[in-house]
């Protein structure tokens, strides 16, 4: 293995995505309201607590950390209140919409000037094949405690960057709320109005000055997944074997299993190394 440093890339380790214990929520000050995750996803926690201890076991040897942030407003084309029923119901969270649909009008956006453009967007995404449009939870929303940082991943950046005298590097993505956003470098479909989901080309040049990235994160079914995929079709310097995915460091959202073992199996085959936190706990 390589003794080059490493780059650490951490997707998504946000509280929205993360099984909390209740001890680690408290509430919100203004409401007095008990906070939770928006989107908890099953095993997230402890990956995240593993993560944060390979922080600190390899802070000499990790080069630099990138953090991305899943950003979004809560008015937004992945979100219920953006959409209604036929007969003017709420959208529940984890529906399904194809473009189909909208044509037959079994969901409509609340906006009806959305509909030419939600339209497209949705026979877009169609013809990608990636994914089709998720109706999530609101989560992640900017400024909201569940856009922060796992605790135990945010502590332990902060003292790393203590360690090594630099900063982590945080990217925003998501916060367009006409397109879906899992990857880290280009969103689903990207506006060609908004720079910020067309693809990051800056940081996939940072990224490629590294000798190993390392990659870990919430979720693996979707963000690992989208990231993963788009950093090995557009690293400029190629070679995906010095990419490694900490398997011990994400899990997939709940029905979504299969999608992360096949995501895994595929990368694999690229060349990717799969290996958990403690694999890389040896002489590098």
């Amino acid at each position: 293995m390589s003794t080059s440093p490493e780059h650490l890339l951490i997707i998504d380790p946000q509280n929205d995505f993360c099984d909390l214990p209740a001890a680690w929520c408290g509430r919100d000050p203004a409401s007095g309201a008990t906070l939770s995750p928006a989107l908890p996803v099953a095993g997230a926690h402890e990956d995240m607590l593993r993560l944060a201890d390979y922080i600190d076991h390899h802070a000499e040897r990790i080069d630099a950390i990138t953090v991305t942030l899943d950003s979004h407003h809560r008015i937004d084309v992945a979100h219920p209140p953006f959409w209604r029923r036929a007969d003017g119901g709420d959208v529940a969270a984890f529906t399904a919409i194809s473009a189909q649909q909208l044509r037959d009008g079994v969901y409509l956006p609340r906006d009806p000037e959305a509909l030419p453009r939600v339209l497209a967007y949705l026979e877009a995404l169609d013809a990608r094949g990636r994914y089709a449009l998720m109706v999530w939870p609101e989560h992640c929303r900017i400024g909201s405690w569940g856009h922060l940082v796992h605790p135990a991943v945010q502590a332990a950046c902060e003292r790393w960057e203590a360690r090594r005298l630099r900063p982590v590097h945080y990217v925003f993505k998501g916060d367009n709320p006409w397109t879906e956003h899992y990857s880290a470098f280009e969103a689903e479909v990207p506006d060609p109005d908004d720079a910020g989901t067309r693809l990051n080309t800056a940081l996939l040049d940072r990224l490629d000055r590294a000798a190993a990235l390392v990659v870990a994160g919430e979720a693996g079914s979707h963000c690992v997944r989208a990231s993963v995929e788009d950093l090995v079709e557009h690293l400029p310097g190629a070679r995906p074997e010095r990419i490694v995915l900490l398997t011990d460091c994400m899990s997939p959202v709940a029905g979504f299993e299969a999608q992360q073992a096949d995501f895994l199996h595929r990368m694999s085959a690229r060349g990717v190394a799969l290996q958990t936190s403690t694999d890389r706990r040896g002489p590098t």
